[in-house]
This record gives C-alpha cells, structure tokens and sequence, in this order.
C-alpha cells in the first residue's frame, strides 16, 4: 500500500509521496513512488504511483524508453506531446497495457495487479494540470472546485484536506496541509510509511522548485507531528456538547 497526494493551486503544484512498500508482513520494502521528467523551461512532469510495483516500475520504465526511442514522436513521447492531456493519455495507455500484460501472466496466482497514478505537470505557455490516471487507463483531473488528488490509502488523510485546501492556499500552507494528511495516514496504517518524497512545482517555473527527502525520524517533521496532535487534544478538550 501506498499514499501520495497533489495539490492543484493557483500559486503551483504541491506533491507529496510515501516510498513503502509490502508484499506481506515480513516482506517490507522502500521504493521512489515520485518520478520527475523534465525540460527545463519548457515542460515538467511528475507522476506519482500506487498499487502492484511490477505493474509501475514496468509502465514507468516504457515511459522513459518511448522518450528516448529517437523515432519517438508527439502520440508515443510525453516529452514531445503537445498538450498535458496529451501526456495522460500516454501515460493511461502506457499503464493499461502493461497491466493487462501482467495480469494475463499472474492471472493463476491470483496476485493483484491493480495500479494507479498521479500525473501532474506544466509546458511552456499552458496551464498547470493534474490528472489521477486509473488502472484501466482513463482518468480524471483536479478542478477548481477539487484541487487535490489521492491515490493509495487516501481515507486517512483525507478529512484535513476538504477542511483546509482550496485554490487560493498558499504553497507554504499547502505544505504543511499534505505533511498533516501524510502524518493523519502514518499514525493509522502501517503500510504507509517513511521516507517521504516532497515536491513543490511553482506556476511558470516549468521545472521542479523545490524538492526534500524527509527521513525517519526528521526532527521538523516530528515537531510538526506533535505539534498537531497537541492542538486536536487541545481543541476536543474545549468542544462542548
């Protein structure tokens, strides 16, 4: 299981993954669940995973193997589409077939097969978009009136989000919303967990502007942890029923 999640706002793109990773109790691993493809100056794409790692690490591998192909072209190259709708559709075909691949060879082994991703990015003289791409391939985009997308165990961190993120957040508050949703997550489900993947992408800087691993243990992250877990004892204390 995983947990990532982005945030569309006027001000920029703010993205935040997990990196574990389990096959069973005893069988825990850590993956990049982030990866970043960019141009510097005239496109940035980021996209984020979810769900069965063969299944992600073979549609990302595609992905990078179409961008180098030297026959590739706008239908086959996220670096060469035209248009960010265009670069999800790539991406949710790309993921399609592979799992339709996979699941035909593990279809005995009754091993889930299922995938999702985050796609989020910019190109030079467009908009910022942001697309959750679902195993079959089709997907939806972050609006105005939702501009925050989830994919993994999403229940958790989710309650925060609706409460505090709109368009207009600023990057800095927008932060400290996706770390809160990450630690609401932490706390109620074990396979999600650290490192973390922090990625801010600012509107027109088309490349990312700021990216941070925050280990376990990482005594910013901890303060903040406690930080809000003293305010909601604090606040339910002072409620009256």
């Amino acid at each position: 299981m995983t947990y990532c999640v982005g945030l569309l706002l006027d001000a920029g793109m703010v993205l935040l993954s997990d990196t574990r990773t389990n096959a069973g109790l005893d069988n825990i691993s850590t993956y990049k669940k982030m990866f970043t493809f960019e141009a510097k100056g005239e496109r940035v794409i980021t996209v984020m995973t979810a769900g069965s790692l063969s299944v992600t690490q073979t549609t990302i591998a595609q992905l990078r193997e179409a961008i180098e192909d030297p026959e590739a072209t706008a239908e086959t190259s996220i670096m060469l589409a035209p248009t960010m709708l265009k670069v999800a559709e790539i991406i949710g075909a790309t993921l399609a077939r592979v799992r339709s691949s996979i699941n035909a060879k593990m279809e005995m082994s009754q091993v889930s097969t299922s995938a999702s991703m985050i796609v989020a990015g910019q190109r030079q003289n467009g908009a910022m978009r942001m697309f959750l791409v679902y195993p079959e391939g089709n997907f939806i985009e972050a609006t105005e009136d939702t501009p925050f997308l989830q994919i993994g165990e999403h229940k958790y961190g989710k309650p925060i989000l609706d409460r505090v993120v709109q368009k207009t957040t600023p990057l800095e508050d927008a932060k400290k919303a996706v770390l809160l949703s990450m630690d609401s997550t932490l706390r109620s489900n074990l396979s999600v967990g650290m490192p973390l993947d922090l990625a801010v992408i600012r509107d027109g800087d088309l490349a990312v502007s700021e990216t941070t691993r925050i280990e376990a243990q990482d005594p910013q992250f901890m303060a903040m942890s406690q930080a809000w877990s003293d305010v909601l004892r604090d606040g339910f204390s002072e409620i009256k029923i």
